[in-house]
């Protein structure tokens, strides 16, 4: 009975689905119980109670002589609807809010940014107090569709200490690097493309992509860059309108792209017409830059994206898009549709701390800092029996495997009822190939009770059961 009550379940999950995609619309016809039978592999009987939970729930209507129709208007979108539904403790959304939602007395090794006492505060107040004294416009107004010049002048100057070479004009300011992602992605994809990402990626990816309702589909990573022959494969197979990729260090794994592999991506994107979006939000942790491929391609088919949040301030929301000229157009267009003048006050508060003095010593002062913190996080992993995927050369995450037979979902759950927020592998991986992962942020793992519950998990799991 069990097993026939999960099949109408999944059934009735599928048929929800389906309606989320919107490829079952209002007052469309939901599939013969026959077929639908055959192509979910169940009995009729179970399609047949699955159709009547539905139309109980008003999900859909029956039609005598007919069959079932999807009812009444659209509902509003549910990201979580829009593919199978995943144990909670590897669920992007799911992970992002236990993060965020933490108390202080949480321990977040699983987040993705600094710890509030790394952040350059006194930078910050300083920048406060310099706008709180400059023209009352800053403080009040609507800035310029495409940012603030004088920070997108500097910002230009950032971009080409990583031979990536783009005008002011080429620079348009967001609220965020999450938005500049959003905003690109409405300007190039359609309902329906195909998107690459890499396997493992930045799990909010996943979330995003399915926003905007496009297939997705993984390229296995290496500590080189995307795994060079399964990409060539896949360009040839799904034909993919655009590739998210990081540069510098990857999230999750640390990985830096090689410049071997950045020339056959190019090449290969060229042959197959891909356009790439480029995350380098993680350029200011790095000692010597990765290549860019941005930088190789002259912003042609690459898009340059970045942010402030992870070295400056997660509160004062500012980034950037750097693009070709003939782009930034429709981009403006885009903001202006979507978020009207943007973040000015935030923009401003971000050039006042860049510019400074002490800006570059901070910068200098924290990449020593993740170093050291990278190190002895690693040693104390390894000595509870995980192993490194690799010694990042900057950044703050360590991509670690666990011991065989232990699943990271479950380690991340009992690590959750002990006030330690984890982040298992399978959370960032599309492919769902990663399930002995968890990835650390070094700069999170000094306290020793990280260690401490971590390895009562571990034990938990591998305890049997009573």
């Amino acid at each position: 009975m069990a097993l026939e009550i999960s099949l109408v379940e999944r059934t009735m999950s599928e048929v929800r689905q389906r309606i989320a995609r919107r490829a079952l619309a209002p007052g469309a016809k939901a599939p013969s119980i026959r077929a639908f039978a055959a192509a979910m592999g169940v009995s009729k009987s179970t399609v047949v109670e699955a159709y009547d939970r539905l139309a109980a729930e008003g999900v859909i209507q029956p039609r005598r002589g007919s069959g079932f129709y999807v009812a009444g208007h659209m509902p509003p979108l549910a990201l979580s609807e829009l593919e199978p539904r995943r144990d909670r403790s590897i669920d992007p959304l799911w992970v992002s809010r236990q993060s965020l939602e933490a108390g202080p007395d949480v321990l977040k090794p699983g987040c993705g940014w600094l710890p509030v006492s790394w952040m350059p505060q006194e930078g910050i107040r300083r920048g406060l107090r310099a706008l709180a004294r400059a023209d009352a416009q800053n403080l009040t107004d609507y800035g310029p569709p495409l940012g603030s010049p004088a920070l997108r002048q500097l910002l230009a100057r950032r971009l080409a200490e990583h031979g990536v070479e783009a005008s002011p004009s080429q620079i348009m300011l967001t609220e965020s690097g999450t938005q500049a992602i959003d905003l690109v992605c409405r300007f190039l994809l359609e309902p329906g493309d195909t998107v690459l990402v890499d396997d493992p990626c930045y799990f909010n990816f996943h979330a995003m992509l399915r926003a905007h309702r496009v297939k997705v589909v993984g390229v296995p990573y290496t500590q080189a860059g995307p795994d060079i022959e399964a990409f060539a494969e896949v360009l040839a197979e799904h034909s993919p309108r655009l590739y998210i990729t990081n540069s510098g260090p990857q999230n999750p794994t640390g990985g830096s792209l090689s410049p071997v592999a950045a020339h056959r991506i190019l090449k290969l994107a060229e042959r197959h017409d891909v356009l790439i979006i480029e995350d380098d939000i993680y350029a200011d942790f790095e000692h010597e830059p990765a290549p860019r491929l941005a930088a190789f391609d002259g912003l042609d088919r690459v898009i340059s994206i970045g942010s402030f949040s992870k070295t400056l301030s997660a509160a004062a929301r500012c980034g950037y898009i750097a693009a070709r000229p003939t782009w930034i157009e429709g981009l403006i267009d885009l903001k202006v549709a979507t978020s009207f003048g943007g973040g000015h006050l935030a923009a401003e508060l971000v050039l006042t701390i860049l510019r400074d003095g002490g800006h570059r010593r901070y910068l200098d002062s924290l990449r020593e800092r993740l170093a050291r913190a990278r190190g002895e996080a690693s040693a104390r992993l390894t000595a509870l029996g995980l192993t490194p995927w690799t010694q990042p050369k900057a950044g703050m995450f360590l991509w670690c495997a666990l011991p065989d037979g232990l699943d990271s979902g479950e380690v991340a759950q009992r690590a959750l009822a002990q006030g330690v927020v984890l982040a298992p592998g399978n959370a960032f991986s599309l492919s769902q190939s990663a399930g002995n992962y968890l990835r650390f942020n070094a700069a999170q793992s000094a306290d020793p009770r990280v260690y401490e519950v971590l390895g009562a998990a571990m034990q938990g799991q591998l305890a049997p059961a009573a």
